[in-house]
């Protein structure tokens, strides 16, 4: 009798082990998956400040990838440009590719692409062009290869109208922003 139960105990204990091991394999098959995705594929990257309010808020996370990518206008960019903004990634608006000619009208604040205003329903306000022209003269034409970019808070952000960031080398893209996963009531595709 007592050798039934050892021999049954043992059996419990051999099915125990057995599920604690398939467990183990199914976290560490989920947990590679989570490292190749976010290794390759996309990342996670905070915002650091106001310079793309309202589109988004400071210290919001978004969802960034780069496979792929060719930067297009009006696409939210995550650039890194060294010897700028202590080599922090910063997140910008794509307004102009290569060839393009950006203009800023010095009355009205309106950013002019290859002649036509453009229509920006995601800034916070215009330009007020007393204060915030940037040191760059206008007309400007964007070289082969680099993009202009503009935070969406034209008066609270520092980007391609001052020549510490100017015009960026496609090469410094580290991704487009997907969508945004945090905080929670913002989460979704950014326009």
């Amino acid at each position: 009798m007592q050798q039934v139960q050892t021999e049954e105990k043992k059996r419990a204990e051999g099915r125990f082990s057995s599920e604690l091991f398939s467990w183990g394999e199914s976290l560490m098959a989920v947990l590679i998956f989570f490292v190749v995705v976010f290794t390759f594929f996309v990342r996670l990257i905070g915002v650091d400040g106001t310079s793309m309010y309202p589109t988004l808020q400071d210290h919001s996370i978004m969802l960034v990838s780069n496979l792929g990518y060719t930067p297009e206008k009006g696409d939210i960019v995550i650039v890194r440009k060294e010897g700028f903004y202590s080599d922090q990634p910063i997140v910008k608006r794509v307004i102009a590719t290569g060839g393009d000619t950006v203009d800023i009208d010095p009355v009205t604040g309106d950013v002019i692409v290859n002649g036509e205003v453009l229509d920006e329903p995601y800034i916070l306000e215009k330009i007020n062009t007393l204060e915030r022209m940037g040191d760059l003269s206008y007309p400007q034409t964007v070289p082969e290869g680099c993009i202009y970019v503009l935070g969406d808070n034209r008066n609270g952000s520092t980007d391609s109208r001052w020549s510490s960031l100017g015009m960026v080398d496609e090469r410094y893209v580290l991704g487009h922003v997907l969508s945004v996963v945090f905080p929670f009531s913002e989460f979704g595709s950014v326009a």
